[in-house]
Formats: structure tokens, C-alpha cells, sequence
């Protein structure tokens, strides 16, 4: 039994869920945020939180993907567990700092142009 090819169905489970449940919050509250940052404008907001949920989706699960080439053979149910945990810690990590780059950097972007 290949224990890499298991491993490779619960990762990408568990972070497509995760991916999607948190890009379904950021998108929820993201409207409120960006609504805030460019008053009387909802259409704009709209469509920038879209764009944002998709550049979003994409980039985080099209990293997780590629993630799997660099996996190194698994051959204990431990290892595949340790795996599966610190690969999917690194997703966290990155989703957070991608998060607060993204609203660092449309607040820059919005008080430039409103200005």
C-alpha cells in the first residue's frame, strides 16, 4: 500500500476545506471592510471582493497542489500523520499572511485613490 497516495487525498481534503471555509468568511466580512473603505460605491465592492475571493482560491489551492511534488516517501502511518500536519500548518501560515498582506495593501491602495 502507498501510503504517499493516501496521504495526498486527506492533505488536499483538508486543506480545500479549510481553503474554502475561510475564503467564504474572509469574503463575508470582506464586503463590510472594503464597503467601508469606498462608501456610496457597493458595485465596486462587490466586484473587488470577487476578484480578491478568486485570486484567493486559486492561489492557495493551486500552491497546495503543487506542494505534493516535494513530499518525500512515506512509509509509516506516523510519518504520514506528521506530513499531513506540517504541510497543512504551512497552508495556515501562508493563508494568514496572505490575508493581512491583502488588507494592508488595499487600504495603501484605496487611501491613494481616494486622495
Amino acid at each position: 500500500m502507498n501510503l504517499n497516495i493516501i496521504g495526498y487525498f486527506i492533505y488536499l481534503g483538508i486543506t480545500t476545506l479549510i481553503i474554502l471555509r475561510v475564503g467564504k468568511i474572509c469574503y463575508k466580512n470582506g464586503n463590510v471592510y472594503v464597503s467601508e473603505l469606498i462608501p456610496n460605491h457597493k458595485d465596486i465592492c462587490q466586484k473587488i471582493n470577487q476578484v480578491l475571493l478568486l485570486a484567493y482560491y486559486l492561489l492557495n489551492i493551486g500552491y497546495c497542489a503543487m506542494t505534493l511534488i516535494s513530499w518525500q516517501k512515506i512509509i509509516s502511518v506516523t510519518q504520514l500523520i506528521e506530513t499531513i500536519g506540517s504541510k497543512t500548518a504551512l497552508i495556515i501560515f501562508i493563508i494568514s499572511v496572505l490575508h493581512y498582506l491583502n488588507i494592508l495593501l488595499i487600504t495603501k491602495y484605496i487611501q491613494k485613490l481616494i486622495k
